[in-house]
């Protein structure tokens, strides 16, 4: 029987991210190192013809570096988005299981225990597809190693972690009797307390990174991703059979998450036009008509649900449309985010409104004591060197001397 451990099997199935040890003994010829065929001689490269802050698409008033991108563009799959979009799912439903078992009575406990088995469900799919995007389960029982309270990512890893453990708990549990039965309905309160946060916090993570467009949205987009979430739980749990007494709750829920999505994308759109070029990812390319997209299923789908009439197809309709918006939502978030990585201007633009280490520390000057934005003189436009100013005499044009 092999000695090997777990650990050892899972670094044998290397994806290109792990570390062989072994390879960094030097011991024996040639010490494991491959030797490849040597790269061919670079030629010197010439000087410059052109100034790089004025050649490319840009111009001198909007400079850049030969309109290059400052930024590298995140490098998440397809995995990410869907799992912002299950995660927030499974937050609000649990919210609301919680909610419905301590205030609905018996006539609701069977959509409360619906709720609970949609939370759960999506708390395991969410860590699924968080796993998947991380390329192996260790790197995730990794994230748990330590909890950092100013990490959103490191905070969002522990609640998830607790939101499946605490919802499975109550799932199981809840029905039992005797004091499995309480500790059940305590696991499902607090499931309830995570689920706000794992309905949200996506928007705080990625509103931490450098990136341009999820920077200037950073107030506004963890409110509209917990709205969404709360139409999504609705609208998904309403396509499930049920009784007219819990026809009027789903519907009340769904309609008032429906509601403040749209108010709060408009918040969105609001603060991502603040500055042009940041926010013109949401309106252009791919990730704009993902964003129109999910503007136009989210208000489609608010405005069936709202008409007068019970038609069983109308519902299913107006759920539907309104899943198709939510899903398009978190794609476009992401898509928009990218576009404005890539985009020189935005990110410059950005930093000149204050975003960046000058929103974080909360300050307009830099360590020295100089101000972040300044005017930057530029010679041969009226802009002659002050007469203190060591070799002034020599940079004066001739007629002054």
């Amino acid at each position: 029987m092999s000695d090997d451990t777990l650990l050892d099997r899972l670094q044998r199935k290397a994806d290109g991210r792990n570390i062989d040890t072994r390879a960094g003994i030097l011991e024996g010829e040639g010490a494991q190192q491959r030797v490849k065929d040597p790269e061919p001689a670079r030629h010197g490269a010439g000087v410059l013809s052109t100034v790089p802050s004025r050649s490319g698409p840009d111009n001198a008033e909007a400079p850049s570096y030969y309109g290059m991108p400052v930024l590298k563009e995140p490098l998440w799959i397809w995995t990410v988005p869907a799992y912002f979009y299950v995660g927030g799912v499974a937050g609000a439903a649990s919210v609301l299981g919680v909610t419905l078992e301590y205030l609905g009575g018996r006539r609701l406990e069977r959509l409360a225990g619906r709720c609970h088995a949609v939370a759960t469900a999506g708390d395991i799919v969410s860590a699924g597809l968080l796993i998947h995007d991380l390329g192996r389960p260790s790197r995730f029982l990794n994230m748990l190693r330590v909890f950092r309270p100013t990490s959103p990512m490191s905070v969002g890893s522990w609640v998830l972690a607790g939101s499946g453990a605490v919802n499975t708990a109550a799932f199981v549990l809840r029905r039992m009797p005797g004091a499995l039965g309480v500790m059940g309905r305590t696991a499902g309160l607090v499931g309830a307390v995570l689920g706000l946060p794992l309905a949200g916090y996506t928007a705080v993570l990625v509103s931490n990174t450098a990136v341009p467009l999820w920077q200037q949205v950073g107030r506004t987009l963890p409110l509209f991703f917990m709205a969404s979430a709360t139409a999504s739980a609705g609208s998904l749990l309403s396509l499930f059979p049920h009784t007219n007494a819990e026809e009027r709750v789903l519907r009340r829920f769904r309609v008032a998450g429906k509601v403040a999505e749209v108010f709060t994308r408009e918040a969105v759109e609001l603060e991502a036009r603040q500055v042009v070029e940041v926010g013109k990812p949401l309106r252009t390319g791919v990730s704009g008509a993902l964003w129109t997209l999910s503007r136009t299923c989210s208000l489609a789908g608010l405005v069936m649900d709202v008409l007068p009439g019970r038609a069983r197809w109308k519902q299913v309709t107006a759920d539907v449309l309104s899943t198709v918006g939510a899903v398009a939502a978190r794609y476009a978030v992401i898509q928009a985010g990218r576009a404005s990585a890539r985009n020189p201007q935005a990110t410059f633009q950005g930093q000149r409104q204050g975003l960046g280490a000058a929103q974080v520390e909360g300050n307009t000057e830099a360590s020295d004591g100089k101000p972040l934005s300044f005017p930057l003189p530029v010679l041969g436009q009226g802009s002659a060197p002050r007469a203190g100013m060591p070799y002034a005499r020599f940079m004066a044009p001739q007629s002054e001397r």
